[in-house]
């Protein structure tokens, strides 16, 4: 028996039937010309349901709101406003070409397609770049207080995968203000009563009627009430995967099940192995942690990567290590592009010196972050300027000053590229579900650049979405669906029967070691490097493990109230199936390319080896049918103006 045939199913090629063609400079204004339009007094007759608050949700229901649809925002924290967004420091890329560096949309356009390595659509990138430029005056309009030159102007830094200054940024809290910015947009529709706002509600379930998303299956968090909401279209804005590997940069809160319960329903899920390693993160501590601290990538702009060149320095103070004896390693493999190479390319090259003995810090998993040739060039005010509250963060977590230290970092989980599949409309394969932001495939390949992630979502929410779902909502208002619709029906007993079992099984392990130890196998499996051997084992150690959870697993308590246990455990429930998953698309993808390494191809001098006449398309994923096998589905990738070649960056 072949692999294949072991682990999945071969089904029919998927196309991008929404795609324009011809000039791509122009594709999406036709586009949007071409796109029906909804009048405003029939926007008042429909609703949209929005999961998810962050920057592509909150934009998103404020945009759609400003246009007079009817909005439903659903989110699982106490507050709109502690979306993970929150937590994104570095800045947000937009081809406005103020530094005179050479940038341009086109540019813009050709590293987003390249630092992907080359799976990412071409349509679909371009028509982020040219929206980028939109993004920063939308939001300085909003207020953001982005940071500015000495003359008034806003100031740019340079970030990994380019060589020109277009990261907007505000000081080491971009995400923050950004999220502030379409928060309180979100708010004025709030009271003028045009969104209606949900908190600690979460997504259960999708609601799917004549072949239509038309609502979803919620749980009150602080009541344990299961209700069914209903609207004309539904939106995911609900973020990645990345804590399918337990520790990751992502808030413990941040799940997969919004997404994995419409993938249930029918949404093909598209390339779950791409997951981004950070490389710039507080190295971990011990077992007591539940999360990891990210570090933003801006300090790779001003700050060196280094290790010692002998192992026997390894233990030694840094500032007792002389200038000869310190190995500068990302400068020296890689002059073009030095320490802001792309994120993939960074983290692979940490864990390798640190693999051949050269890593700093307990257990040696860490290489330095150094800030001292910075500090002597702008001196120490300027420095803090740019960066003064990351360093305190770091100094406060570590008990290390980093302006007299350096600073130790390691790769770790922070990002996914996969996500459901949508078309160039972001629509699903379910008709009226879209998805926007992390949660969807769409924009970044196998590997994101930094600070392309606020960019997608802000582009998302606040340009693309609102005028394409125009052309889905044209059809409506749709006919009237209740609880006695049996589709509704059904989703429902679902959810409350899932939920039962959960809590009827009484075992003796809690959620959280079974999450850990799955996050274990994921990262050791299926993390910075992945083989047949290792994913293959992994598949079956998962698949054990999943089959005690449902046996072992203890959630105290009842679901008629504040039950965070039984958050976790339906959260982990769906981790087993997606960690499955990924594991089969990664086993499937035979080459390397962005942040899937398969150590079975790699170029003599270590480097990803993409193939790309065999892996030049999207795999898109149904779920698993009666033989327990999911379905891949194909879409061919054309490169039309970029054309794929060896990703170099020395």
């Amino acid at each position: 028996m072949t692999i294949a045939s072991e682990f999945w199913n071969d089904g029919d090629p998927i196309a991008d039937t929404a795609a324009p063609d011809g000039p791509i400079e122009t594709r999406w204004e036709r586009h949007q010309f071409a796109a029906k339009l909804v009048n405003p007094a029939n926007r008042r007759k429909l609703t949209v349901i929005v999961v998810g608050t962050g920057l592509a949700g909150g934009s998103a229901a404020a945009t759609l709101a400003e246009a007079g649809y009817r909005v439903k925002s659903y989110c699982y924290q106490d507050s709109p406003r502690r979306a993970h967004s929150i937590a994104a420091q570095g800045g947000i890329n937009a081809a406005k070409n103020y530094r005179n560096d050479g940038d341009s949309v086109y540019r813009l356009f050709y590293d987003t397609v390249k630092g992907g390595d080359f799976r990412a659509r071409e349509s679909n990138v371009y028509r982020l770049a040219a929206v980028s430029v939109n993004i920063i005056d939308q939001c300085v309009a909003q207020g953001v207080p982005f940071a500015r030159e000495y003359g008034g102007l806003l100031d740019n830094r340079s970030f990994g995968g380019t060589q020109v200054s277009r990261t907007f940024y505000a000081r080491g809290q971009t995400g923050q203000q950004l999220l502030l910015g379409a928060y309180q947009a979100m708010e004025r529709q709030i009271a003028l009563g045009n969104i209606e706002m949900n908190a600690r509600h979460e997504m259960l379930d999708l609601i799917v009627v004549d072949g239509k998303a038309r609502g979803i299956v919620v749980r009150d968090l602080v009541t344990g009430e299961i209700t069914t909401e209903f609207a004309d279209a539904v939106v995911l804005a609900s973020g990645g995967y990345g804590n399918v590997f337990f520790l990751s940069t992502n808030a413990k809160g941040c799940n997969v099940t919004a997404s994995w319960r419409a993938h249930r329903k029918g949404a093909l899920f598209a390339n779950p192995c791409y997951t981004q390693i950070h490389p710039t993160c507080i190295p971990e501590s011990g077992t007591h942690q539940s999360k990891l601290t990210l570090m933003s990538e801006s300090l790779r702009n001003d700050g060196r990567v280094w290790v010692p060149r002998s192992s026997a320095d390894c233990q030694k103070p840094a500032a007792d290590i002389p200038e000869e004896d310190r190995d500068y390693y990302l400068e020296r493999i890689y002059p073009s592009f030095g320490n802001l190479v792309p994120r993939d390319i960074a983290s692979r090259a940490a864990k390798n010196v640190c693999d051949e003995g050269r890593g700093v810090g307990p257990g040696g998993l860490g290489v330095y972050l150094d800030f001292a040739d910075a500090i002597e060039r702008l001196g120490k005010n300027a420095v803090e300027a740019k960066y003064g509250n990351l360093f305190e963060m770091y100094q406060r977590i570590t008990g290390e000053d980093p302006y007299q230290v350096p600073m130790r970092i390691y790769p770790a989980v922070h990002y996914t590229m996969g996500g459901l599949w949508v078309d160039y409309d972001l629509q699903a394969t379910i008709p009226g579900l879209f998805v926007i932001g992390e949660a969807n495939f769409s924009d970044h390949g196998a590997n994101r650049l930094g600070a392309s992630a606020l960019m997608q979502g802000l582009a998302d929410g606040y340009f693309v979405l609102p005028n394409t779902i125009n052309n889905y909502l044209s059809a409506g208002p749709f006919r009237k669906i209740s609880d006695k619709d049996p589709e509704v029906a059904e989703a429902r007993r679902a959810v409350e029967g899932r939920l039962a079992r959960l809590l009827a099984i009484n075992g003796d392990r809690t959620v959280d070691s079974f999450h850990r130890e799955l996050g274990h196998i994921m990262w050791e499996y299926c993390g910075m490097e992945r083989t047949e051997e290792g994913l293959t084992k992994a598949i079956g150690l998962i698949r054990g493990l999943k089959d005690e959870f449902w046996t072992r697993v203890k959630v105290p308590g009842t679901g008629e109230q504040l039950n965070q246990n039984l958050e976790k455990a339906g959260r982990v429930a769906d981790f087993f199936e997606l960690a499955e998953l990924m594991c089969i698309d990664a086993l499937h993808r035979r080459e390397s390319c962005g942040g899937h390494f398969r150590a079975e191809s790699q170029t003599p001098d270590g480097e990803a080896e993409r193939h790309d006449d065999e892996f030049g398309y999207v795999a898109a994923w149904a779920f698993p049918g009666d033989d327990g096998k999911p379905t891949l589905h194909k879409e061919t990738l054309e490169f039309a103006y970029v054309h794929p070649s060896t990703r170099s960056y020395k």
